[in-house]
C-alpha cells in the first residue's frame, strides 16, 4: 500500500455555512496504480487531491504515505516531503513565465539541493523523454498548450516521485494535444508510475485502470476495469515507433551506400 486515507474529513465554513468537502473518506492506493477521480462540480474530487497530496491539511482522519502518517506534519515538513515524493501536473500548467523550459523542469531539483550540473542533466533527460529536446530554451509563451503541459509533466517526473497527481491534465488542451498527453500518461503507467488523475472527461478516465467517483464529499463508486485495450494501444504505439526507427535506419544505410 502506497497511500491510504482513513476516515478523512475536510470541513470548511463559508459565510456561516458548514461544508463537508470530504466526508469520512477511506480508500487506499497501491504502488503502480493508475486511478482516475471523477465527480460533478463540488463533489470533493479537487479537495481529495489537495488533501491526498499534502497541499492542504485534513480537519480529521489519518493519511499514510508508505505506512508513515503525514496528516499531522507541519507545513515545512509537508513541503519537504512533497518535493521528494510527489509530482504535480496542473490544468493551468503553473510554469514560471520568464523561465526556460529547462529551468522550469530543474526547479524541484534546486529546492532539493541538487547540484547545478546534475539539475541540468536530469532536466534535459526529462524533456527529451517527453519529446521536447528541441524546446529546452523556450519560455512558456513560446510553447503551445500541449508543449507547456509536457514541460509540466517533465517537471513532475524530474525528482522520480512516488506518486504523480494530475489535476485535469487535458482540460485546457485541444483534442490532438489532449491525445498526446493521454499517451504520455499511459506510457508512464506502463513503466510502473503511480498516477492519481482528477478529470471530468470520460475518455480521459478510460485510460486508467481504476475509477473513483465522488459526490457530496463521499466516495459513491470505486471500480477497477479491464484495460487490455489500452495495453494493446500502448503496444501498437511501441511497434509503430520501432518500425519508424527501423525504417529511418534502413534509409540512412541506403544513403550511405550511394
Amino acid at each position: 500500500m502506497l497511500l491510504s486515507l482513513q476516515n478523512v474529513q475536510k470541513i470548511y465554513t463559508l459565510g456561516g455555512v458548514t461544508i463537508n468537502a470530504l466526508d469520512n473518506v477511506s480508500l487506499s492506493i497501491d504502488e503502480g496504480e493508475f486511478v482516475s477521480i471523477m465527480g460533478p462540480s463540488g463533489s470533493g474530487k479537487s479537495t481529495f487531491l489537495q488533501i491526498a497530496s499534502m497541499l492542504a491539511e485534513p480537519t480529521s482522519g489519518i493519511i499514510l504515505l508508505k505506512d508513515h502518517e503525514v496528516s499531522t506534519l507541519k507545513e515545512t515538513e509537508r513541503a519537504r516531503l512533497r518535493n521528494k515524493e510527489i509530482g504535480f501536473v496542473f490544468q493551468q500548467f503553473n510554469l514560471l513565465a520568464r523561465t526556460s523550459a529547462l529551468d522550469n523542469v530543474a526547479l524541484p531539483l534546486m529546492y532539493a539541493g541538487v547540484s547545478s550540473n546534475e539539475r541540468t542533466q536530469r532536466a534535459k533527460e526529462m524533456l527529451d523523454q517527453v519529446g521536447l529536446s528541441d524546446r529546452m530554451g523556450n519560455a512558456p509563451a513560446q510553447l503551445s498548450g500541449g508543449q507547456q503541459q509536457r514541460v509540466a509533466i517533465a517537471r513532475a517526473l524530474v525528482n522520480n516521485p512516488s506518486i504523480i497527481f494530475a489535476d485535469e491534465p487535458t482540460g485546457n488542451l485541444d483534442s490532438k494535444s489532449g491525445e498526446d498527453i493521454k499517451n504520455i500518461l499511459l506510457d508512464l503507467h506502463q513503466e510502473g508510475k503511480t498516477i492519481i488523475m482528477v478529470t471530468h472527461e470520460e475518455d480521459v478516465a478510460e485510460i486508467s485502470k481504476r475509477k473513483i467517483i465522488f459526490k457530496d464529499g463521499k466516495v459513491i463508486s470505486d471500480s477497477k476495469f479491464d484495460t487490455s485495450h489500452e495495453q494493446t494501444a500502448y503496444g501498437k504505439r511501441k511497434v509503430k515507433k520501432a518500425r519508424s526507427a527501423s525504417k529511418t535506419k534502413r534509409t540512412s544505410r541506403k544513403k550511405a551506400k550511394k
